[in-house]
């Protein structure tokens, strides 16, 4: 791969460019291209297949890194017309019928129907530059293929756009359409807003990466592929203001580290969460900066780049930092990791767009500390220029709906999620939990919590919900990993109320319990996971005088690499034996290098009615929030 020097007058922050992003996008198509059948249709990458086998998974290779293609071809087409006839070479040979080595239609293979978008997208994007110059043969045999997904049934989740944005296609090339699949969809789509610019991937608290890299991105492509749509100039303003306030909201959490927020489920997609940040320059619908949005997006390419997500052979492995099997889901495949491509947008836009051409400007973090509740999947954000952390705790997504009985999923139930750590992946943990432990040693899930409101007050952040702790023994038949926690045999536990109470890197996490006799459960409150060898440090202390004692402590250590490199550590601190009805406080705290101390501590100040707690800095707020949060 050959890139320029890092110019740190432009991208002070970064050092990256138009040409280096340039650069690592043919460094990743020319790899990838390696790896193709001759008739460029398939591209089988080596490593896992996902549960709908070889043949998917070669189409996906194909169209991700196609739609890569299209943005670069989009930006540049003078110079990008080797790209072009690579892949109108594969578009032939992957929708002729009478290739035995054809693509499975999206009428015949579920998974097709969201490639199919990729393809469409792209082929909208470049109509001059490829598709206006494919045969009429072949321009008749991707028609013929597209039209499949008419009438077909999609999931009532972000799927729904890769209808729209087919079937509009089809509409601009005079191909079969139909108007009320796409109005279905925008009604779905419509469905799931949940305010604020976000929405939730389905009826579920599903809060994830896909509000931004799906739900707000496609309105915006679908726009620019038909323009002339009334449906579109209706929605103009509507989706506009949406993906405006989304963003306001996604600047607060990208780290000075340049990872966005480590939550959710496709992961392994990485630098796919640029892409909103994007299409708001592509659209000219926000609030941010242009070099403010290149910052986010610049500081997650470099980011993965520099931690190893390109392989030495030039391809994006499935994981975070380097390769890591366990992040693989059912749906994951070699091809899968490629819709990172949806990070390089940006290329679209011309080189002398103010994107491109003004100064990086910092993100929140790198200015100030800062603080930011956001209601819909009810996120405390705390951000500390100190250490450039961004922290979340959270307390109204869990991929469920309250009252479900589930295990917790690891990338959507914790408490807390950080751009700076990688969750436990194991359901049962003690990170960033408010657990009990039985005898034989299970840990207790909160899955199905009622999330009770949140508030500002003073410089501090107030959250809270309330759950019935269960242990769950999982189903063996369990379906495939979706995101959402896996079903099985419950037992109730005790009753708990959790509120977090948050200033800047400290968090006084605050526990009722009712109930517990019952069970007879020990009580383990448990804060980040830290990789051993990182310099981020995780601390738990109790809060002397307050409540029921807290009289143990530990770290748990689960060997073995993760994500993030080897061997996580999770201190903890709870009883030494049953837990007893009342209430408890600890103080939670995550730091990188130069951040606060991993002693500081909050008082208990006896006094007048609740009392007081005093913060590190010498803030201090009433003792009575649990309170609140029964009234």
């Amino acid at each position: 791969m050959l890139l320029p020097p890092l110019d740190h007058k432009l991208s002070p922050f970064t050092g990256l460019t138009r040409e280096h992003w340039c650069g690592y996008a043919d460094h990743l198509l020319r790899s990838a291209h390696r790896y193709a059948t001759d008739d460029h249709a398939n591209i089988h990458l080596p490593g896992a297949n996902s549960r709908y086998g070889p043949r998917s998974d070669s189409l996906e290779a194909f169209a991700r890194t196609f739609l890569l293609a299209s943005f670069r071809i989009a930006g540049d087409p003078v110079n990008t017309g080797w790209i072009a006839e690579w892949y109108a070479a594969g578009l032939d040979a992957g929708t002729n019928p009478t290739n035995p080595d054809r693509w499975p239609t999206p009428g015949e293979l579920g998974q097709a129907k969201v490639e199919a978008a990729s393809l469409a997208v792209g082929l909208a994007l470049t109509r001059d530059v490829l598709w206006d110059k494919l045969p009429e043969r072949v321009q008749e045999q991707l028609i013929a293929w597209f039209e499949t997904v008419i009438g077909e049934e999609y999931p009532p989740i972000n799927w729904v756009w890769f209808q729209i944005v087919v079937e509009t296609f089809l509409a601009s090339v005079g191909g079969r359409y139909s108007d009320e699949d796409i109005d279905a969809g925008l009604a779905i789509h419509d469905s799931l807003y949940r305010g604020g610019g976000w929405f939730a991937d389905g009826p579920e608290r599903a809060y994830d990466h896909y509000v931004g890299w799906a739900f707000q991105v496609y309105p915006q492509l679908w726009a620019l592929m038909a323009p002339n749509d009334p449906r579109v100039a209706a929605r103009k303003k509507l989706d506009g203001d949406r993906l405006a306030d989304f963003l306001d909201d996604a600047a607060f959490l990208v780290g000075a580290n340049g990872a966005p927020l480590i939550q959710g489920r496709s992961l392994i997609y990485r630098f796919a969460a640029a892409a909103p940040f994007w299409v708001g320059e592509l659209s000219g619908h926000t609030r941010l900066a242009p070099g403010m949005a290149r910052r986010a997006a610049s500081g997650m390419l470099h980011y993965f780049a520099r931690h190893g997500a390109i392989t030495e052979d030039g391809l994006l492995s499935i994981g975070w930092h380097g390769e890591f099997a366990g992040m693989k889901q059912a749906y994951s495949g070699a091809g899968s990791p490629y819709w990172a491509a949806k990070g390089m947008l940006g290329l679209a836009l011309p080189a002398d767009h103010a994107a491109w051409t003004s100064v990086e400007a910092p993100l929140p973090v790198e200015v100030a500390d800062t603080q930011r509740l956001i209601v819909a999947p009810g996120w405390q954000v705390d951000g500390t220029r100190a250490d450039g952390v961004v922290r979340i705790r959270n307390h109204a997504t869990d991929h469920a709906v309250v009252g479900a009985v589930v295990a917790d999923s690891p990338l959507y139930a914790r408490l807390g999620y950080s751009t700076h750590t990688f969750p436990d992946l194991a359901p049962e943990s003690v990170d960033n939990a408010v657990a009990f432990v039985d005898p034989s040693g299970r840990l207790t899930h909160r899955t199905g919590f009622e999330h009770l409101g949140s508030f500002s007050d003073g410089g501090f952040q107030v959250a809270a919900s309330r759950f019935t702790a269960h242990w769950i023994e999982p189903d063996p038949h369990a379906g495939p990993d979706h995101g959402s926690g896996v079903a099985g045999t419950a037992t109730p536990g005790p009753s708990v109320t959790v509120v977090s109470v948050t200033r800047g890197a400290v968090e006084l996490r605050l526990v009722r319990v009712s109930g517990a006799e019952a069970s007879a459960p020990s009580l383990r409150i448990g804060g980040w996971p830290v990789d051993a060898a990182s310099s981020m440090v995780s601390s738990v202390l109790p809060v002397p005088g307050f409540g029921v004692a807290l009289d143990s402590s530990g770290t748990y250590a689960r060997p073995g690499t993760h994500p993030m490199g080897s061997e996580l550590t999770i201190p903890w601190v709870g009883t030494s034996g049953t837990a007893h009805d009342g209430d408890y406080a600890a103080v939670v705290i995550l730091a990188g290098a130069g951040g606060a101390s991993p002693q500081a501590g909050v008082s208990f100040v006896a006094g007048e009615g609740d009392g007081l707690f005093e913060f590190p800095d010498g803030a201090r707020i009433s003792a009575g929030l649990l309170a609140h949060f029964d009234a």
